[in-house]
């Protein structure tokens, strides 16, 4: 896979270089390619903001300089034999980035990133490109960041420990949270490793027992507590098929009920005070 990013803070894409992703890299599987914007400008302050039209607080990134580094990095790219480029803008008003989207877009062979800064990139950018590529508009967290570089390294990394080869157990992220394809998509729960005790804490018994299925639904068990606790809107959205007998004694148990009109396989709502939410 290639990866270019143009940016005006080349430096901010360092951690690039490490981890996974920066071994990737090191073995040919992720080709990445970090551009400064500001090389696409040709005034002495090497502008590449002016104000907004209409008015209003901040600046606007400028048409110029984005066209041309586009430009030039699509035609890198395509000289080195890259094909079918996507182009990924963060913005905090794009999709939500999901595991989903993730596996989406690592099953493409290009990417290229936009990070903004300031209020945005000239829309006539966006609806340029969108003319020549698939365009994801994608937003990491109900938040606002400072500029969307952050965000190119959340999707990054996301994306290149699916490629083939990445992770040194091809299997690990069939397990993780969020991992399309299951019908009950649960947060994992606590996991333990070496000294058994630690600090006058222990292992729990269930985990010591070598008793394969008590195991599995213990970690079971533990994840419908965790997303409970922490994402009750995943349970809610849960197809009730996947929940087995025990899982449905267990979310009984945490206080969820399933919808009456729908009994048996009715989705799950949480109760309050022996009412249902």
């Amino acid at each position: 896979m290639r990866l270019d990013v143009v940016t005006i803070f080349p430096e901010y894409l360092e951690p690039l270089n490490v981890s996974l992703v920066g071994k990737a890299r090191a073995r040919g599987q992720l080709d990445v390619h970090v551009h400064d914007l500001r090389d696409w400008t040709y005034d002495r302050h090497n502008t590449v903001d002016d104000t907004p039209y209409g008015g209003g607080p901040g600046m606007v990134m400028k048409t110029d300089p984005w066209g041309e580094a586009l430009d030039s990095a699509l035609a890198d790219g395509y000289e080195t034999g890259s094909h079918a480029p996507a182009l990924i803008v963060p913005t905090p008003s794009g999709r939500p980035f999901t595991q989903e989207l993730a596996v989406e877009l690592s099953e493409r062979p290009w990417l290229v990133f936009t990070p903004a800064r300031y209020e945005g990139i000239d829309r006539r950018v966006i609806d340029e490109y969108a003319t020549r590529m698939p365009v994801y508009e994608v937003s990491i967290g109900d938040y606002v960041l400072a500029g969307g570089e952050a965000a190119v390294l959340v999707v990054t990394e996301a994306v290149a420990r699916l490629l083939p080869g990445v992770l040194g157990n091809a299997e690990s992220h069939r397990d993780d949270s969020f991992a399309p394809g299951a019908m009950a998509n649960l947060l994992e729960g606590p996991v333990y490793t070496k000294p058994p005790r630690w600090r006058d804490r222990g292992i729990p018994e269930t985990l010591l027992s070598g008793h394969h299925g008590r195991i599995a639904r213990w970690r079971r068990d533990e994840a419908l507590k965790r997303t409970t606790a922490n994402r009750p809107d995943l349970i809610e959205r849960c197809d009730p098929k996947a929940f087995d007998k025990k899982d449905r004694e267990m979310l009984s148990i945490l206080g969820w009920a399933p919808d009456p009109a729908g009994e048996p396989y009715g989705r799950f709502w949480r109760r309050v005070d022996g009412v249902e939410e």
